[in-house]
């Protein structure tokens, strides 16, 4: 120990050997780790963003000397065209030659991740101006199959994302031309379309294909060979069961309804259309019955004029006759309860009915009044009594014998060889009454 106290009096300097420089250099180097630690975290805080300019994509990984030149901050430009030009100082990458023509700032199209894919912002872009880039060199331009058209682009694309959906303004176009286009570079006539060399605006519209009118001036037959389901609309389902030509029916061509069927030969099998379904069947009031319709419907072009076959029908006449479903008595028929069958024996008319007396044997006027029945003739006898009295027959009114019961004088009022025998040729002259 005392042999190093020597040394270090002999060969360091007066200043080295002070107790305050030996405690600085102990003290430096625990000073210059502080200040170490104490700075790198401040450089790890430091938050471009608030320079006004974030960096962000390619921009976080750049040298900062390739925008701060000569590691001058002061004064960095931070509009994208200062460095992205050629013959910049900064080494960004600058517009290519054929780049589009444009006074927009890279970040309106291109994004600091990666140039391409460039989105265009096209709502700056004018009206009727597309074709200045969208002219197959600049940009995307029409193809090979592009429908031939001096029209701009923005006339029937109007996405600025896809040329997919383009709505072609047809105004303009011609009548007649439609086939130009559609069948060589637009849509044509699929495989079942109708066999027609008419131009494609006779029956579609340029708003939509479908719903397509033909025009069907001038046609009169053939309906079927394109209303058969497929081409076009055809029988439906509940249609009547038939192989006659639509035409056969069908008048109008511009409605399927008002159709009237040609019963031409139809004399059978009615109800198999006439079933309340396929074609107008029996009404709520019509007679019950399970005849075939043509037994009483003889007419193929109206249902009215029917005549009821009444082979068979001997009772139950009411049951139609009823003043509903069929003739009923009239207002001046005969009082009476009795089935219709019993007087009426004429399935084809009513009159010729004989009245059926049987257990009448008073009460004869009521009908014999001259108005539902005969009554007296205009030279019958002068009498009040019943018809009975003298009528014994209810067959016929002749061979009546008159009951003189009560008569005892006037025999010449009947007596007068009218209205009963009077004197004969052969009879004494008198003008004295008969009674006498």
């Amino acid at each position: 120990m005392n042999n190093l106290k020597k040394f270090e009096a002999a060969n360091m300097p007066q200043i080295l050997r002070s107790p305050r420089w030996l405690a600085m250099m102990f003290l430096l180097p625990l000073l210059l780790m502080a200040h170490f630690a104490m700075a790198a975290p401040a450089a790890e805080k430091f938050e471009h963003a608030k320079t006004g300019f974030s960096l962000t994509g390619a921009h976080i990984s750049a040298p900062c000397t390739s925008c701060h030149i000569d590691n001058v901050f002061k004064g960095t430009p931070r509009n994208c065209v200062t460095c992205h030009t050629q013959g910049n100082r900064r080494g960004a990458t600058a517009k290519s030659r054929d780049h589009l023509p444009t006074n927009a700032q890279c970040d309106v199209c291109h994004k600091t991740t990666l140039w391409s894919p460039a989105h265009l912002n096209h709502m700056t872009v004018a009206g009727g101006t597309c074709d200045t880039c969208h002219n197959g060199k600049n940009a995307t331009g029409k193809h090979s199959t592009h429908i031939s058209t001096k029209a701009s682009c923005d006339s029937c694309h109007k996405s600025s994302s896809s040329w997919a959906g383009a709505g072609y303004n047809h105004s303009g176009v011609a009548p007649g031309t439609c086939a130009t286009c559609h069948g060589v570079t637009a849509t044509g006539k699929s495989s079942n379309h109708v066999m027609t060399s008419a131009s494609c605006d006779t029956c579609h519209r340029t708003t939509g294909w479908l719903p397509a009118k033909f025009d069907h001036t001038g046609i009169t037959t053939g309906c079927a060979s394109c209303h058969n389901g497929t081409t076009a609309i055809g029988k439906n389902n509940g249609h009547v069961a038939t192989t006659a030509a639509c035409e056969t029916c069908h008048k109008s061509t511009t409605s399927f309804s008002g159709a009237k069927f040609n019963h031409t030969g139809i004399t059978t099998g009615c109800a198999s259309c006439h079933n309340g379904t396929t074609a107008i069947g029996k009404n709520n009031g019509h007679v019950s019955t399970t005849a075939a319709c043509e037994t009483c419907h003889k007419s193929t072009t109206s249902f009215s004029g029917a005549k009821f076959n009444h082979t068979g029908i001997t009772t139950g006449c009411a049951s139609c006759h009823n003043g509903t479903t069929a003739i009923g008595k009239n207002n001046g028929h005969v009082a009476t309860t009795a089935a219709c069958e019993t007087c009426h024996k004429s399935t084809t008319s009513f009159s010729g009915a004989k009245f059926n007396h049987t257990g009448i044997t008073t009460g004869c006027a009521s009908c014999h009044n001259g108005t539902t029945a005969i009554g007296k003739n205009n030279g019958h006898v002068a009498t009040t009594a019943a018809c009975e009295t003298c009528h014994k027959s209810t067959t016929s009114f002749s061979g009546a014998k008159f009951n003189h019961t009560g008569i005892t004088t006037g025999c010449a009022s009947c007596h007068n060889g009218t209205t009963a025998i009077g004197k004969n040729n052969g009879h004494v002259a008198t003008t004295a009454a008969c009674e006498t």
